[in-house]
């Protein structure tokens, strides 16, 4: 029996060749895609502040059964960051995915003393 492994998945990238209403629009949207709101979601929290830079980061959270479903959740959130760009028209460049999966990740010092208790 395998346990549910968590994934997530970073996908980065830069707005390109924006038109001013394109621009207008994703600005006055911001506060909604702000960094300091930043999540990691099944369908996907994108964040940017276009008043500093062009870049985004969209934040996907998958799971899967086995250590190489990390690669399939990878290439289904960078599909998902994709579709929502060009679905809005909205032009990019030099997508670059990232993707962790927690059941491997370090504990921190709080699950790590918890981790001892239990």
């Amino acid at each position: 029996m395998s346990a549910t492994r968590t994934f997530r998945i970073t996908v980065r990238g830069s707005f390109d060749g924006l038109t001013g209403e394109q621009r207008t629009e994703l600005l006055a949207a911001a506060p909604e895609h702000d960094m300091l709101r930043a999540e990691f979601t099944a369908e996907g929290h994108l964040t940017y502040d276009l008043t500093a830079r062009p870049f985004f980061t969209f934040r996907f959270l998958d799971s899967g059964e086995a250590e190489e479903d990390i690669l399939d959740a990878t290439a289904r959130a960078e599909l998902a960051a994709e579709s929502w760009l060009t679905e809005r028209g909205y032009g990019f460049k030099q997508l670059k995915s990232q993707a962790q999966d927690m059941s491997l990740a370090p504990l921190g010092k709080r699950q790590r003393r918890e981790a001892a208790r239990g």
